[in-house]
């Protein structure tokens, strides 16, 4: 395998979080998004996989680690298929924080723990097609654009990804959806042409904070992609003004640069992201 160049933080505080990590590892986590950062956007979200050299790089990275996470608003069970991380040497000690935290799976059970699911889900899903019918999302072209996403009963995400006009129909959307949301107790978190329904109180933030208190963790590095992943970035920016040394990854986006603006470091999609997670692997090796 071929040695990758690590690359250099833009900020003092990422090159600060990054020579944390490097200086001592067994106290670092390294958590990641899936879509978007070990997986490449699709079309159709049940189509996503992780990045060939994704698996490969992190099994080489994580024995070095306090732990690896992935933070996924899927179903965590759901991102452990996808991404392959069942069984594989080196990802003994994987965490997959799925729902944005509410699930969890971890490789040394290899099984899912979770709360029961909001009531305001079911009664979502239910109340959705005739809200969808209300505002014209049904009709036309757009009957075979939308795609509707059941996340195991714990959030209900619409995109519009193959619709003609993408961001047109997700604005036409986000008004009634917020109120259909609004009525059963949830809250609606948009994204990269998906608008996701989902309980409050529970985002990326929180669980990587907690995740982080609960290993003891001296240092930390997220990387993300999406709006979803700006909850997570601010708690690093939190955990780093309380001194704990944190690195900010932006897997590269162009439809997001809310993200890109506030990392330490931007890198070319998964396939960066990859990249990164193998020169990390180089430099610890």
């Amino acid at each position: 395998m071929g040695s990758y160049p690590l690359p250099e933080p833009a900020t003092a505080a990422g090159r600060d979080g990054l020579a944390a990590l490097l200086r001592q590892p067994e106290r670092s986590v390294v958590a990641l998004d899936f879509d978007g950062t070990l997986a490449e956007i699709v079309p159709d979200p049940e189509q996503a996989r992780a990045h060939p050299g994704a698996v490969p790089a992190l099994a080489r990275l994580a024995p070095r680690l306090a732990s690896a996470a992935v933070i996924t608003g899927r179903p965590a069970g759901v991102a452990v298929r996808y991404g392959g991380f069942a069984g594989v040497p080196g990802l003994d000690r994987l965490v997959v924080l799925g729902h944005y935290g509410a699930e969890r799976w971890d490789a040394v059970t290899g099984t899912v723990t979770a709360p029961e699911p909001h009531p305001g889900v079911a009664a979502v899903q239910a109340e959705l097609p005739g809200e969808l019918d209300r505002t014209g999302a049904w009709q036309g072209t757009w009957v075979e654009t939308l795609h509707i996403e059941n996340k195991g009963g714990r959030a209900i995400a619409v995109h519009t990804r193959r619709a003609p006009d993408p961001q047109a129909a997700l604005d036409a959307l986000r008004g009634p959806l917020e109120a259909l949301a609004h009525r059963h107790g949830l809250i609606v978190e948009p994204g990269r042409f998906v608008l996701e329904l989902r309980p409050p109180g529970v985002d990326k933030g929180v669980a990587l904070a907690s995740y982080v208190r609960e290993t003891g963790a001296e240092a930390v590095l997220y990387a993300g992609d999406d709006l979803g992943d700006l909850a997570a970035f601010a708690a690093v920016e939190k955990l780093r003004s309380e001194g704990l040394p944190g690195l900010l990854v932006c897997s590269g986006s162009s439809e997001v640069t809310e993200l890109a603006e506030r990392a330490d470091l931007v890198v070319d999609g998964p396939g960066g992201v990859v990249g990164l997670l193998t020169a990390l692997a180089d430099r610890l090796a």
